[in-house]
């Protein structure tokens, strides 16, 4: 155990967590609802500071960031814990473990220092805070992002966007970027799906964005809960609000934990979904999840030209330069060698 960052001492021993919205109150011996941080005698700990429990070499686009160092590779992290409650969740036996297995983690031993050397010994460019949610291991993610930052290598959250307003810039300074979940554009759908609220998220991608970072958003369309088209108009148009480009990966629900009764999306929802958000004037939409190389591929929004084709996770060509279209000149936005 470590003692966590980003919390109060109240009276009889209890603690209050300001790590996320939750803003958890949790009495001594017991647990906030992330599963992962613990009061002990009116002190708060994380029980996974170091407790790796996946560890992978993935491609960049898996997470997805389609718009940073296309075809590189990402060390990939994650402990057990997370602070939303997905119905979805395709990582359950990892996110909810502590609490399917009532406040007991899981994981390797492995320090900041030797992930970061990891990463550097497998070629990878970047390192991303993934799997479950990146905020309940704050601490493991601060003291890596900084030795990963020192070292010359991208730091990136692909997180629900759940967290306070503090820790997250505290760790900005650090993160290059962060692919953040915006799950529904109604706040029903995030306390009856996910556990949480919609106006933190909202409000942590204003934060990425206005701080300057590579900023990514993606959005799971689960038949009968969040797949019309007028969920997907007010998405974009606050997407707009902020920035036509950035990009939206529009991604096909498969069924999963506690909703294997609902269908899966299907492939021509996801395209027809696509094709309103760009005509609310987005430039940069993708589809995920299905085999749609249209909506895999990043098209130049001045030109029109393919400057990225995409099969899957290979890049099949590459016309970028500078971040610039080789075709036009037009910048393409995002973080390219």
């Amino acid at each position: 155990m470590r003692e966590a960052l980003f919390w109060n001492k109240l009276t009889n021993n209890k603690i209050q967590c300001t790590l996320c919205p939750h803003n958890c109150i949790i009495k001594d011996d017991k647990y906030g609802i992330c599963g992962v941080r613990y009061n002990k005698s009116g002190i708060l700990y994380t029980l996974v500071y170091d407790k790796i429990v996946a560890a992978s070499i993935d491609p960049i686009e898996k997470k997805p960031l389609f718009h940073v160092k296309s075809g590189s590779k990402v060390f990939s992290i994650a402990t057990v814990g997370c602070n939303f409650r997905c119905k979805n969740c395709q990582n359950f036996s990892i996110s909810q473990y502590p609490v399917i297995n009532k406040g007991k983690v899981a994981g390797d031993i492995v320090s900041p220092v030797k992930i970061v050397d990891a990463a550097i010994e497998n070629n990878c460019k970047s390192i991303a805070y993934t799997y479950t949610e990146p905020t309940i291991f704050f601490e493991m993610a601060f003291d890596t992002a900084k030795i990963a930052n020192e070292k010359g290598l991208l730091n990136f959250f692909i997180t629900n966007g759940f967290i306070n307003n503090d820790p997250l810039l505290k760790i900005l300074p650090y993160l290059d970027g962060a692919n953040i979940d915006l799950k529904s554009f109604n706040n029903d759908f995030y306390v009856k799906v996910a556990g949480g609220k919609l106006e933190p998220v909202i409000n942590t991608i204003k934060t990425v964005f206005k701080a300057g970072k590579q900023l990514e958003i993606t959005t799971l369309i689960i038949p009968g809960f969040n797949d019309t088209k007028d969920e997907i108009k007010k998405i974009a148009d606050f997407i707009k609000s902020l920035s036509p480009d950035i990009p939206w990966h529009i991604s096909a629900f498969y069924p999963a934990y506690q909703m294997k009764n609902i269908n899966p999306t299907l492939p021509e929802t996801v395209e027809k979904l696509r094709e309103v958000a760009m005509n609310q004037g987005l430039n940069y939409v993708y589809t995920g999840n299905i085999r749609d190389n249209n909506g895999e591929n990043t098209i130049c929004s001045n030109c029109g030209k393919v400057v990225i084709e995409r099969n899957g996770y290979e890049i099949i060509s590459y016309n970028i330069e500078k971040n610039r279209c080789k075709f036009c000149n037009n910048i393409i936005p995002g973080i390219f060698d």
